[in-house]
């Protein structure tokens, strides 16, 4: 259906190559040329002022949902002025042992504006659906549960 390319660049930056001297940071470069500084958690010597791939695969879940969201609100003619969310993953031992971000929490907040305003049921179920159809859940085994507020 689609393809989606990602460049990664990386080159080592001191003399020596040992998990404590080995630099973390990194650059993801997208299609379109966007650049983003990344590197890894500051929990295993990253730079906080970048992003992490926790931090993104929570982004991206979050991201996804919302967009998902979006569309099928707007294919039931319901208008989004805002929607905001405070997302979080947690990074803890899966039922195998190891580390995995085992799940997510999806907390938005929407706000509604024109003629046709969506009850809390159908507001409800538009969250459903955008969970059931996001193309980046149906893509992880992270439990992702949605915390509609």
């Amino acid at each position: 259906m689609s393809e989606h390319k990602v460049t990664l660049e990386w080159k080592r930056e001191s003399d020596r190559f040992s998990y404590e001297s080995c630099n973390r940071d990194h650059v993801w470069v997208f299609e379109g040329g966007v650049r983003v500084p990344a590197s890894a958690a500051p929990a295993y010597r990253g730079n906080p002022a970048h992003v992490n791939p926790e931090d993104a695969l929570v982004a991206a879940l979050s991201s996804c949902h919302m967009l998902t969201f979006l569309a099928i609100a707007a294919k039931k003619q319901f208008v989004v002025d805002r929607y905001d969310d405070n997302a979080v993953g947690f990074l803890e031992k899966n039922a195998n042992g190891k580390l995995a971000i085992t799940r997510v929490i999806l907390r938005p907040r929407v706000a509604f504006g024109g003629p046709n305003t969506p009850t809390q049921e159908q507001i409800q179920s538009l969250h459903e659906r955008a969970h059931t159809e996001c193309f980046i859940a149906n893509s992880v085994t992270t439990d992702v549960t949605v915390e509609a507020v």
